[in-house]
């Protein structure tokens, strides 16, 4: 992941992640909110370890490129960083990110988030990388404090998480372009995760992120199947390109022919 920004759209379930790599993308982002999803459940803290190592298994025995990965809160203290480590490598991620929120967490762009003290955090980050037996896995610090905390408190956190030997460094909930461009500003000379559809690839690279993951896809996903099951529910069928009526090419997909 050193070269040049890394774009990662988010997935959630293996037929997602091989389409991705099968359009080319170098990597893939699992999301918590679409792991939580694919359950059921809003992104706020109702699944678990085991859940979202099970998933991250999943996905990354799908495809040969890396998977980023996202660890919530770490699910637990910094005693409890090196089993979630432990299962993040076990399951062949290439990345993980943990945050500073208190649990039960809450989507990093929804409102009502709280975080940990950041001394706490610091203990955590340390743990992750101490736990950590393959040297190429690379630890993400994420902070959730823009909402609840402000600017200068989110900023001042990233530079400790940073400190404290993370790798990369993330600031979740940047909902306006000028917040994207006052954190690659801000943050410069630090390695950085921006998760965002306000700006393009060419955009990130040239504000010196390391990784863009997209969330736009996923977005894209949600909507496109909604509107096909109203159109079933309200004419009877469903409008298929005549290119996509068949399930061969997608059998192709998956046995890798």
């Amino acid at each position: 992941m050193e070269r040049g920004t890394v774009t990662a759209p988010f997935v959630f379930d293996g037929v997602q992640a091989r389409l991705a790599e099968a359009a080319g993308f170098e990597a893939v982002y699992m999301s918590g909110f679409g792991t939580a999803a694919s359950w059921g459940l809003p992104d706020m803290g109702l699944i678990g370890l085991g859940e979202m190592s099970a998933n991250a298994a999943r996905i990354a025995t799908a495809v040969s490129v890396p998977v980023i990965a996202d660890a919530d809160t770490g699910y637990g203290n910094e005693t409890s960083i090196a089993r979630t480590v432990a299962l993040y490598e076990r399951a062949g991620v290439a990345a993980l990110h943990i945050e500073d929120q208190e649990w039960p967490k809450r989507c990093g762009f929804l409102e009502g988030k709280r975080v940990v003290p950041a001394a706490e955090m610091v203990l955590k980050v340390r743990a992750a990388v101490a736990a950590r037996t393959d040297p190429g896995l690379v630890i993400i610090a994420r902070t959730d404090a823009l909402q609840p905390n402000g600017w200068d408190d989110a900023v001042a956190r990233l530079r400790s998480y940073r400190e404290a030997g993370a790798d990369v460094v993330f600031m979740d909930g940047l909902k306006t372009r000028d917040l994207v461009e006052a954190a690659a500003r801000d943050l410069a000379g630090i390695p950085q995760l921006l998760n965002s559809w306000l700006v393009t690839p060419t955009e990130a690279r040239q504000m010196g992120f390391a990784i863009y993951i997209h969330l736009g896809v996923m977005l894209r996903h949600f909507a496109d199947f909604q509107a096909a099951l109203q159109e079933l529910r309200d004419t009877g069928r469903v409008h298929v390109p005549r290119e996509s009526l068949s399930v061969e090419p997608i059998t192709r997909l998956l046995s890798r022919e």
